[in-house]
């Protein structure tokens, strides 16, 4: 028996707002009760408790998820790849750790999400620097921030802005919005079509201004993963962390004949090189995630 036995699932042909209503039926949990069900799930793998715990954070992935509604995927299965990082994270919960399970999964969701969009959307067309990445998926709330919604192409002082607060150049927010633009849809479209009772996008959106504690845990994170990167770094000598630094992390990468040239031996030994160090890195962060309680360790 599985924790993913009998969720309520998003269809287009079910309308959202029926999934809304119904996902609403189930209840919030009190701190105590989210705790026990935690140890039952963690000491004897209850997937009774377990499931409680993602039903009652149905919610939750539902109103991240429609956070995601600019990128001209399908709702219903934007939803479901929520759903299916609320999952992930119910089965690494540790209530030992002291905070709620919301705050914990709310990072597992976004991963989740982020991870399907990426896959859905070309990376060829994004480019693969982490700044283009930055701004594909931070482009709606800077225009929201400077009160630049509107559809259409922005202004020529507002891509400025955006450009020097996200790192990227003028040209790639020119594009990235156009490309965005064109899956967006109103705020005042109806989430279902049932009639009475049914609710507009803008009902189901979190109020970016009062969530702090997500956005305390976006940065916590991130911080938590660069401290990671920084501590595994150090299982590489001099010559391998130089190469890949300059092969695989920094924003304008160096060839492999500038490398070869640098240190005086054939591309290929440089291709090895780097090979070699980005897989002792990632067994290094592996191993470290899975000290610090990051990573399940089954």
């Amino acid at each position: 028996m599985s924790i993913e036995r009998n969720l309520p699932a998003p269809t287009p042909e079910g309308g959202l707002n029926r999934y809304m209503q119904e996902i609403r039926k189930f209840p919030m949990l009190e701190p105590e009760e989210e705790y026990m069900l935690a140890k039952r799930w963690v000491d004897h793998e209850d997937t009774e408790a377990a499931h409680k715990m993602v039903t009652s954070h149905l919610r939750l992935a539902a109103k991240i998820a429609m956070g995601y509604r600019g990128y001209g995927l399908p709702q219903a299965e934007v939803i479901s790849e929520a759903n299916v990082g609320l999952m992930q994270a119910v089965k690494r919960f540790d209530p030992e750790k002291g905070f709620r399970l919301a705050t914990y999964a709310m990072w597992w969701i976004r991963a989740s999400i982020q991870e399907y969009i990426l896959r859905s959307w070309s990376l060829v067309k994004l480019g693969t620097t982490s700044a283009q990445k930055k701004l594909f998926f931070n482009l709606r709330k800077a225009k929201s921030r400077i009160g630049a919604l509107e559809d259409g192409d922005l202004r020529p002082e507002n891509v400025t802005r955006i450009a020097n607060d996200l790192g990227v150049t003028e040209d790639e927010v020119i594009s990235m919005n156009r490309r965005l633009s064109g899956g967006d849809s109103s705020l005042n479209a109806q989430v279902g079509s049932d009639g009475e009772g049914s609710m507009q996008w803008q009902d189901w959106l979190e109020d970016e201004s009062a969530n702090t504690a997500a956005d305390y845990e976006e940065h916590d994170e991130l911080d938590a993963r660069r401290a990671l990167l920084t501590e595994a770094m150090a299982v590489l000598n001099d010559r391998e962390k130089d190469i890949l630094v300059q092969r695989r992390l920094a924003e304008d990468t160096v060839t492999l004949e500038d490398l070869s040239t640098q240190y005086k031996v054939s591309r290929e030994r440089i291709r090895q090189i780097e090979v070699r160090a980005f897989e002792k890195l990632q067994k290094k962060m592996r191993d470290l995630a899975k000290e610090k309680g990051m990573l399940e360790t089954a």
